[in-house]
């Protein structure tokens, strides 16, 4: 991608309950010369945005469609029942769908359990929101099952939740277009994932700076600096040992005197 091809900035879509600021304070911290947009979606239109350009990326409940729609799972959330406080569901420290038999469970539109049948008893007509629907526990006329994230975001001082150990839990997934996978959503892939910024995924990291070579220390000459060798003769290049025979004698001492064995070697004529 060159440096004219670099958007001006990286659009990523949100459903509700899932906070994204960590990963928004890396990229900022990383890439700070592309600004990071967050786009609130709705869980029936996620996959809607990322699919019209609307978004690079965002954070999804699965499932979604695999055949156009990248997905990385993230994590799965705890499914809870929000009741008001004085309720009786609020003396136990979990419960299980049966135990919401008698009540009215809501449904709204918007929710994201993949139910395979719907517990207790259905209201009279769905909630258009999961907003909608705590509104009407907070009235005292059902509970809501939802994952836990959208208990707290939506919390009230008179309501409370308690965990349901047999619902469908939420699952929460990195989606983006298949045929978008750029570098700038590979290096959003490379954040989630917890991979460093000296990865080799995504941006090319910064090649390592080669180390200079330490110059091995100069042979001193005081002390052992002439020791002997392989060959018998001293790191001087000189013959190690007594000097030959002849080598410290009289003027002409010998053969070591003209060149012999011992002495230096003559010049040929």
């Amino acid at each position: 991608m060159t440096g004219s091809e670099v958007p001006h900035s990286f659009r990523l879509a949100y459903v509700p309950g899932v906070t994204p600021s960590k990963w928004v304070r890396i990229w900022n911290e990383r890439l700070p010369d592309v600004p990071l947009t967050l786009v609130a979606v709705s869980p029936i239109e996620a996959c809607g945005v990322l699919r019209a350009g609307g978004a690079d990326a965002g954070f999804v409940r699965l499932p979604v469609d695999r055949d156009d729609l990248s997905a990385i799972p993230l994590y799965t959330e705890t499914t809870v029942v929000v009741v008001p406080k004085d309720h009786l569901v609020a003396a136990a420290e979990e419960v299980s769908t049966e135990d919401l038999a008698d009540e009215i469970v809501f449904h709204p539109l918007d929710d994201t359990l993949d139910w395979e049948q719907l517990p207790g008893k259905p209201a009279i007509e769905r909630p258009e929101t999961t907003a909608d629907a705590i509104e009407l526990v907070a009235a005292g006329v059902g509970v809501l099952v939802v994952p836990q994230s959208l208990a707290r975001l939506h919390h009230r001082k008179d309501l409370t939740y308690r965990p349901v150990s047999d619902a469908p839990a939420s699952r929460v997934a990195l989606s983006w277009p298949q045929e978008e996978t750029t570098d700038l959503v590979e290096e959003f892939i490379g954040i989630v994932r917890g991979r460093t910024v000296n990865s080799t995924r995504g941006r090319a990291p910064t090649p390592p700076q080669p180390k200079e070579k330490r110059k091995r220390p100069e042979t001193g000459t005081g002390g052992g600096a002439q020791r002997k060798s392989g060959s018998g003769k001293s790191s001087s290049g000189k013959p190690a040992g007594k000097n030959p025979r002849g080598a410290s004698g009289g003027p002409k001492g010998g053969k070591g005197a003209k060149g012999g064995k011992g002495g230096k070697p003559g010049r040929r004529p």
